[in-house]
């Protein structure tokens, strides 16, 4: 099945482009509806053509407890439905930006598919992590997709912007676009532009408070989304945007907003080689020991930096934590894909054993 040049047309202010995975899948796809995830909810999803929405229902073998949460759709994603809304395939993914689920077991939470930019948007106030960017960076870098670093309330900061600016040099020095803006100022807000044209798609992350949602609402041009105040505190803010959603904007583009993001955890399919700790492992290449844990190792240059001020600790620091979790989890997911062919193997000797009799 194809699209008909119309229909195309009609897909391409949702993101459709003929260079996509999901483009070429088409021609082996069921025969059915074309459609675009715009909303997930736990009750099903919502799938969108470009000019209405429909409820679609997820196939039964998506709902059993153990199914892999990456073979299921995500907002963003596209699909082929049939006329009842019953999805009857998934397309092919040109990106999928995901993390690790809350909790003590070991499950992965889809964030969003399909996506050109992630937008990691964060507060020029209390909500100000360079520790926090690092880890986002650290997901975003596994995606697929192009991070871009979005620091919002230029307008409201005490401090000037560039002391902002200081800590995330080594970000920069990566290629990552940073971003400092007045979200409520569409002439601020004008400089994502780029981001944001026909058949492109964004996403945009942050905490509760960084204001996604009214940086939506200015590239709306509409009150869309709420907003709310944050805490004095410590900048935080509830969660205004409660599910995500795929929304049209008026530059042709689409913007894929999410709710706030307490915990960031790996998913143990990242690599933090490229993930913004370049100077860190430059230095560790010219260590004296290839297996130095730049601890009190002679000839250790990651420590000589430190202590020669030319590299701050607390990115030594930042960067041992990120491979602890990152070990940890390739060990947590190592475990479950055991247990997956396992059971796998268990389920196929009953049905051998039931067949015989």
């Amino acid at each position: 099945m194809h699209p008909s040049p119309d229909q195309a047309t009609t897909l391409s202010h949702i993101g459709w482009r003929p260079d996509l995975p999901a483009a070429e899948a088409l021609a082996t796809a069921p025969e059915g509806r074309l459609l675009r995830i715009s909303e997930q909810h736990r009750s099903g999803y919502r799938g969108s053509d470009g000019i209405e929405e429909r409820m679609l229902q997820a196939p039964s073998h998506w709902l059993r407890p153990r199914f892999p949460p990456e073979q299921r759709a995500a907002v963003g994603d596209w699909v082929v439905a049939a006329p009842d809304g019953s999805i009857l395939a998934l397309l092919p993914r040109h990106s999928l930006l995901k993390r690790g689920a809350a909790g003590e077991h070991y499950r992965q939470q889809l964030i969003a598919a399909n996506v050109d930019a992630v937008l990691v948007v964060t507060g020029l106030d209390k909500d100000f992590n360079p520790r926090r960017i690092e880890r986002y960076l650290v997901l975003v870098q596994g995606s697929g997709a192009t991070p871009v670093l979005v620091l919002t309330k230029a307008d409201r900061t005490d401090m000037p912007v560039d002391d902002y600016l200081a800590p995330l040099a080594p970000i920069r020095e990566r290629g990552i676009a940073i971003h400092a803006i007045n979200a409520k100022d569409p002439d601020s807000v004008s400089q994502l532009g780029p981001l944001l044209g026909p058949g492109r798609t964004a996403v945009l992350v942050g905490s509760s408070g960084a204001g996604k949602s009214t940086l939506t609402n200015t590239l709306l041009g509409r009150e869309k989304q709420k907003t709310g105040e944050v805490r004095s505190a410590d900048s935080r803010g509830r969660h205004t945007t409660t599910y995500r959603a795929l929304i049209q904007l008026p530059s042709g583009g689409c913007l894929i907003d999410t709710p706030g993001m307490r915990e960031l955890k790996l998913t143990g399919e990242e690599d933090l080689a490229g993930a913004g700790f370049d100077d860190v492992e430059a230095l560790a290449l010219q260590c004296r020991f290839s297996d130095c844990a730049h601890g009190r190792e002679p000839g250790c240059a990651v420590r000589a930096a430190i202590e020669a001020g030319t590299l701050d600790p607390a990115r030594l620091a930042a960067w041992r934590k990120l491979q602890t979790e990152l070990t940890s989890a390739e060990a947590q997911r190592a475990r479950r894909a055991e247990e997956r062919i396992a059971n796998k193997a268990f389920n196929k000797r009953l049905v051998d054993k039931h067949g015989r009799r």
